[in-house]
């Protein structure tokens, strides 16, 4: 059964850490930690927090073999110099 997200602050998340840890790992709770009313971070289970790595990891590999794709294709890669001028670095 997973528990409905929680607002905490961050001083009432430091205070009560284990619990929500806990909730977090064996209720599935997320709790997101607050500053002045503001979201500013979140206490999820591992495995939700893996699953959103690994679909980063995908999106990273299907964009890398894309660019893989252009340059096989013919387009010129860019070089780091030209990439940090465009960027203005």
């Amino acid at each position: 059964m997973t528990e409905p997200v929680r607002d905490l602050t961050i001083s009432d998340a430091r205070d009560h850490l284990a619990d929500v840890v806990s909730r977090a790992a064996y209720a599935g709770r997320i709790t997101y930690v607050t500053r002045h009313g503001q979201r500013m971070a979140a206490i999820v289970p591992a495995g939700m927090a893996e699953a959103v790595e690994r679909t980063e990891d995908a999106e990273d590999v299907a964009a890398a073999r894309e660019a893989l794709a252009r340059i096989d294709a013919g387009d010129e890669p860019v070089s780091l110099a030209d990439l940090r001028a465009e960027l203005g670095l």
